[in-house]
């Protein structure tokens, strides 16, 4: 006789969760308490016979570890009902462009779009481009005004072939008057293909590229598609 017996009646735990992972090794410690508990029985002395209390105890500390996993695996039930509403609420961001903090770049129907905030007293800065291998596949001047300043990637390299699709790695680096290096933040726009969320974090996918929600900056409406 299992004390877990409730559980498996009333709860149906997923395979995998940290619950179900729980609710097997209480299983199998409380089988092997049990098994030693026969034993002792089977093995005492009718005129010394054993002391209750302690193993009274024991029963009592499975059954509140029972209880606690019962309540694990409805707080994970809970969590799976929010995330499902999490990616509900997410939906309408599918097929639009949303601008991102990072330098993964998406290439979409030949159309990749990222912006730069130039620093007071830029003397030099270069955009690169790098594919999945880190190869350059484009490089060009920056603009050194100072403010934010957006660039568009028709997906060509400097010998003028077309790129595929996919993920990229943007970087503008600059120097000023003195050498050193500037911090220059950019930005990425990517059209939204899929939404998920998984332990309460929810997140956009740009083709293959990831992006946690908290990193929108903002949305618009996809460009119109090249159609060369």
């Amino acid at each position: 006789m299992s004390l877990l017996g409730g559980i498996s009646s009333s709860t149906s735990l997923a395979e995998g969760t940290q619950s179900a992972d729980s609710k097997a090794k209480l299983e199998e410690d409380l089988n092997r308490f049990l098994s030693l508990l026969i034993a002792q029985l089977k093995n005492q002395d009718p005129l010394d016979p054993m002391d209750s209390n302690e193993f009274t105890q024991q029963l009592v500390q499975f059954a509140s570890v029972e209880q606690q996993i019962f309540q694990n695996a409805n707080l994970e039930k809970l969590l799976d009902i929010q995330q499902t509403n999490q990616i509900s609420s997410m939906v309408d961001f599918i097929d639009t462009m949303v601008e991102v903090e990072g330098k993964k770049l998406p290439l979409d129907n030949s159309h990749a779009e990222f912006s730069y905030t130039m620093p007071f007293g830029a003397k030099s800065a270069t955009i690169v481009i790098t594919n999945s291998s880190g190869v350059n596949v484009h490089k060009s001047d920056a603009i050194l005004d100072q403010g934010k300043h957006t660039f568009v990637w028709d997906g060509k390299d400097n010998y003028g072939i077309q790129q595929k699709d996919g993920s990229y790695n943007v970087l503008v680096s600059g120097l000023n008057q003195y050498g050193e290096l500037l911090e220059i933040p950019h930005t990425v726009f990517g059209r939204v293909t899929g939404v998920g969320a998984n332990e309460g974090t929810a997140s956009l996918f740009l083709g293959n590229i990831e992006v946690g929600q908290d990193k929108v900056l903002s949305v618009k409406e996809v460009p119109a598609k090249n159609t060369n």
